[in-house]
């Protein structure tokens, strides 16, 4: 990891790498998207086993990255359950154009 010589580095730094975040949290949005099309009802939408498997998986690697997993486990959380707002939302859509 970079040491960095100033408040500024840092937050150039830290730019960069929202940039990166937001990048792939877009593409995850569009798996998410597609996901709608193969579900047959809100529940398989918010699928709670799914989560849970989520949250544990990534809590997994938080822990290999010497991150704190309780973090990793709350932005995943909030993330998951905006997503699946947003899947329930396309999940509608498809299922009154069929």
């Amino acid at each position: 990891m970079l040491e960095c010589k100033n408040i500024n580095e840092v937050r150039e730094n830290i730019d960069n790498l929202d940039r990166q975040i937001v990048k792939l949290i877009s593409e995850r949005s569009k798996f998410v998207e597609q996901a709608a099309k193969f579900k047959t009802d809100t529940d398989d939408v918010k699928a709670p086993e799914r989560v849970e498997a989520v949250i544990q998986k990534v809590k997994a690697i938080a822990e290999k990255n010497d991150v704190n997993p309780q973090i990793i486990e709350q932005v995943y959380r909030t993330m998951i359950t905006c997503f699946i707002n947003e899947e329930l939302i396309h999940h509608s859509k498809i299922n009154n154009k069929q």
